[in-house]
């Protein structure tokens, strides 16, 4: 799986402008599902029909978000320094020294009003993106343009180092839990939505249309496994997190259940997720038409929406195992 995380981590695709990275995944859909389209947000959506009668199945939707956050050009001033806005729930106290990447190959690096080092929580308005320009003319960006946070994907072991794990890794697990899927009684709805770092706009539209029996998202979430971390009962290592409640989404008692069941009978390691900041698709589909019993599979990462972020590759395949298995039963 590591090799398929590098891949999808490469590839450009803030929230809006997921083309290229729908197109990275799409070929890896080939043969694994009886149909793939796309909407018309963007959102990659994949069929895969019930393969042993279906008698009792349900028709479950399951989401993995493919945009990231980044930046995007307000100004460009005579100097050619970018002021920006930020994609998403973007961490200013981290961007000081760390790089971007345009659509167009243009690499930039934040810079702070002043001084290099920032004394206290720099604001936005304080902060400017270099893109190596001597003047407007020749800065290859205008305003309007955006950018991706970008360092080396990197892995000691079995933990990962990316700027964009959040949701990349949830993305390479959809993939892997598709491709490693026999056979199962539900019809599967394996949608890789667009927007959902700016308001799960593309879980919202493609729920609405798909009418989900059942709904499961497929994200990261926070850990408290640092130094003077938040307290939080999520580690990396010690296996994907079942959502319990996150600050949009209670998880339906009987999708929590079910879930949990899979990972007791077959021993996979899991862990108990109560995020009190963020959410997921989850949230925006589980209040479509009159309602889905919706739940949280978690990818736990450190690090989350800065431009350096860690997870472990064991959890992300013991995401895989409880997809497989859950999928491969019928609900309670």
């Amino acid at each position: 799986m590591r090799e398929l995380i590098e891949e999808l981590c490469s590839v450009y695709g803030p929230s809006g402008q997921e083309e290229r990275i729908s197109e990275a995944i799409a070929p890896h859909l080939d043969g694994l599902v009886d149909e793939v389209r796309s909407d018309r947000l963007g959102n990659l959506i994949a069929v895969k029909h019930p393969t042993d009668g279906g008698g009792n199945g349900k028709r479950i939707m399951l989401a993995a978000h493919m945009d990231e956050i980044g930046v995007m050009v307000t100004h460009v001033d005579a100097q050619g320094f970018c002021r920006f806005t930020t994609i998403g729930g973007v961490l200013t106290s981290s961007l000081i020294g760390n790089r971007v990447e345009f659509a167009n190959g243009v690499e930039g690096a934040f810079g702070l009003e002043g001084s290099a080092i920032a004394r206290e929580r720099p604001t936005l308005q304080k902060l400017f993106l270099d893109v190596g320009a001597t003047g407007k003319e020749d800065a290859q960006v205008q305003v309007g343009d955006t950018a991706v946070f970008r360092s080396s994907f990197g892995a000691v072991g079995d933990r990962l180092f990316a700027a964009n794990l959040d949701d990349r890794i949830g993305c390479a697990v959809l993939i892997q839990a598709l491709r490693e899927l026999e056979s199962s009684p539900h019809e599967i709805l394996a949608v890789f939505t667009v927007q959902e770092e700016v308001g799960t706009r593309g879980a919202t539209t493609a729920g609405y249309g798909l009418e989900p029996e059942i709904m499961l998202a497929i994200d990261v979430t926070a850990t408290g496994d640092f130094p003077q971390a938040t307290p939080m009962e999520v580690a990396l290592g010690k296996g994907p997190a079942i959502k319990i409640m996150d600050r949009r989404m209670i998880a339906h008692p009987m999708v929590r259940s079910w879930l949990e069941s899979a990972a007791q009978t077959h021993e996979i390691p899991y862990q108990l997720e109560v995020l009190e900041y963020g959410t997921t698709d989850a949230a925006a589909v589980q209040v479509s038409r009159a309602g889905v019993p919706a739940g949280t599979v978690s990818i736990p990462c450190r690090y989350v929406h800065t431009p350096s972020q860690v997870a472990d590759c064991n959890d992300a395949r013991n995401a895989v195992r409880l997809l497989v298995n859950a999928l491969s039963s019928e609900l309670p």
